[in-house]
């Protein structure tokens, strides 16, 4: 690389314990700030106003459980958080609103994060979650909380527990689907209203730690405890194929996400550094090395506020480090 990579534009503190799960909220209302919103290994989810980069509010939901998933459903209002007391919590944070309005009872003792994938209809969404069986996924139709299918590999199978979830919607079908990463180093893709099946792929000796896919080009990347990461694709049969892996210096990677525009992936790694390689060919860009323990987690910024696309890096060191990187078209 010509040039250094840059240092963190800022970074955040006062979270007191590792930092879990990062998600951005920058679609909002001119007058409403663009967030932050972070989960942590006291059960603590905190909400950071980027414009002051101070926390606005801190939600205590978890009994002082880890929180390992945050997401928004759509705008700043409504948010999931989920912890390891078993609870999926539904916050609506109107009018400083600081209680859970809803929760769901989980029956999986692990640590796979949940997926939502929003209908047509604003109030409804589907959920995929860890199911009671080792090895089940069982998805939901909410807020009723009404479930629609349980998924579970066929008898002998051998997968192991869900480690990582994705559900999304092909363009061209009104069937949503979903990809699941597993504990024996597959992923496979469920058809979600057929409950089948329809191709799996062993693409790690490790279990999934985490995945992420880009629908636009029917292609994905998954990362794990080794020294590689792997990126796979849907063919016309939707039959799941490697399309190639690219090796790391260090092993461990606790996260993988692709940029909204398609045109980076970053991910955390146990090395205690964030790496960046463009999506399209995998091409390495940058290592940015700024925390002094694993990194648990990266979140990009949606389109919105601000107008420069914004990455974070949350950590065991119990800091958030937010960066402006490659924002050129």
């Amino acid at each position: 690389m010509a040039l250094p990579p840059p240092p963190p534009q800022f970074v955040l503190r006062g979270t007191q314990s590792a930092v879990n799960s990062l998600h951005f909220s920058c679609r909002s209302q001119a007058q409403s700030p663009p967030l932050l919103f972070s989960g942590s290994l006291s059960g603590l989810v905190h909400v950071w106003n980027l414009h002051t980069r101070r926390v606005d509010a801190t939600l205590d939901g978890h009994g002082g459980q880890s929180v390992y998933w945050v997401k928004t459903l759509g705008d700043q209002r409504l948010l999931l958080s989920q912890g390891r007391d078993l609870k999926l919590c539904l916050w609506d944070l109107a009018e400083g609103r600081r209680a859970p309005v809803d929760s769901l009872s989980l029956d999986s003792v692990g640590f796979c994060q949940g997926s939502v994938l929003r209908g047509g209809a604003q109030e409804c969404w589907l959920l995929a979650v860890p199911g009671r069986g080792t090895e089940e996924v069982q998805v939901l139709d909410m807020p009723s909380k009404t479930s629609v299918c349980t998924l579970k590999p066929e008898a002998g199978a051998k997968a192991g527990m869900p480690m990582c979830l994705e559900l999304w919607q092909p363009a061209s079908s009104s069937h949503p689907l979903l990809l699941a990463g597993y504990e024996d180093g597959s992923v496979i893709l469920w058809n979600v209203s057929e409950r089948r099946m329809l191709s799996r792929l062993s693409c790690h000796k490790e279990p999934v730690m985490s995945l992420d896919f880009d629908s636009r080009k029917a292609k994905g990347v998954s990362g794990s405890s080794e020294k590689a990461l792997c990126v796979w694709g849907l063919d016309e049969q939707q039959n799941l194929k490697v399309c190639r892996t690219q090796e790391l210096t260090n092993p461990g990677i606790a996260d993988v996400v692709i940029r909204p525009d398609g045109k980076i992936l970053a991910t955390a790694g146990w090395d205690h550094r964030i790496r960046l390689f463009g999506w399209k060919q995998l091409k390495p860009l940058a290592v940015l090395d700024y925390h002094s323990a694993a990194v648990h987690c990266v979140a990009f910024s949606d389109p919105g506020q601000p107008r420069e696309q914004l990455l974070a890096g949350g950590s065991k060191d119990q800091r958030i480090s937010v960066w402006s990187v490659y924002n050129q078209s």
